[in-house]
């Protein structure tokens, strides 16, 4: 079994502690996002977790417990977001300095193999055009060269409730992605990466489709086989293999303008504040 955690909220960044505190008790309990009564109690006792895969833009409070999730025997590698997006779209990131220190500081630890580079979502915008993506990917591959071997890129998919919040946003057009990808892929290529593309076609830019949750990138880095069938529950552009995610929808308190998991950032910070570190679910007194 492959754990995601998570799609649905920044675990590593927020929840370390509660997600420690549920790797030592060997279980955690996670409601299904579309009806709260139904209930699953998922196992991460080592011998029942193949490989953990984290999702973050700060997992700087995780660094910690590695030496824990070593000892204890858990695989695990890192999807990690560095945009450096203006705060109109990402008021609580943290800066791209930052981020380089503690990407850099992760790579060094596990090895940059484990610590995948993810410009994801590329929004179009008045405050993020062509020329803001192509030299802002220039700087940041630049800053994470030797520290990442991996990239992973998609464009943002205008959801309703998105739309809605992002009053800044313009339409992506093929003469944009156009020019943009294969900038990107050079850019990678020139400092030491490979490149793909999430849950949206770029093969026509040069750009390969990939796995976030891959299995023969799991099979590279761990020696490992574990399922390689479709993640029936992921949309239909994404290729993730199978995993069970255990994060909680608005419970982020980043803030992101185009994030698709949290629809309010007034619930998501009172969930945060309802939070018990202790409690077997990440939220709710289950």
């Amino acid at each position: 079994m492959i754990i995601s955690a998570s799609r649905r909220t920044d675990i590593p960044a927020f929840y370390a502690e509660w997600f420690m505190n549920r790797i030592r008790a060997g279980f955690c309990i996670v409601p299904n996002p579309f009806n709260s009564r139904q209930i699953s109690r998922i196992s991460l006792k080592p011998e029942d977790v193949d490989v953990i895969v984290f999702w973050t833009r700060s997992p700087r409070p995780l660094l910690a417990h590695l030496d824990e999730l070593d000892a204890r025997g858990y695989r695990y590698y890192i999807q990690y977001t560095v945009l450096g997006y203006p705060r109109a779209l990402d008021p609580k990131t943290p800066p791209l300095e930052a981020s380089f220190d503690t990407f850099r500081a992760f790579a060094e630890r596990i090895g940059p193999a484990r610590v995948v580079w993810r410009y994801d979502p590329i929004v179009f915008s008045n405050l993020t055009g062509l020329t803001f993506h192509q030299e802002q990917f220039e700087r940041i591959a630049g800053a994470l060269e030797g520290h990442a071997r991996r990239c992973v890129i998609s464009v943002m998919t205008p959801y309703r409730k998105i739309q809605k919040r992002m009053r800044t946003s313009v339409t992506l057009t093929e003469d944009d992605i156009g020019a943009l990808a294969p900038a990107m892929r050079a850019s990678a290529g020139a400092h030491g990466m490979t490149i793909q593309s999430c849950a949206v076609d770029l093969q026509r830019f040069g750009v390969p489709p990939g796995k976030c949750i891959d299995d023969d990138y799991i099979k590279a880095i761990f020696g490992i086989d574990v399922t390689g069938v479709k993640d029936p529950v992921q949309r239909a552009g994404c290729n993730c293999v199978a995993s069970r995610d255990i994060g909680v929808y608005d419970t982020c308190l980043f803030g992101c303008a185009y994030c698709y998991a949290t629809a309010s950032p007034a619930q998501a910070k009172a969930n945060h504040a309802a939070h018990d570190p202790h409690a077997p679910a990440l939220v709710g007194g289950l």
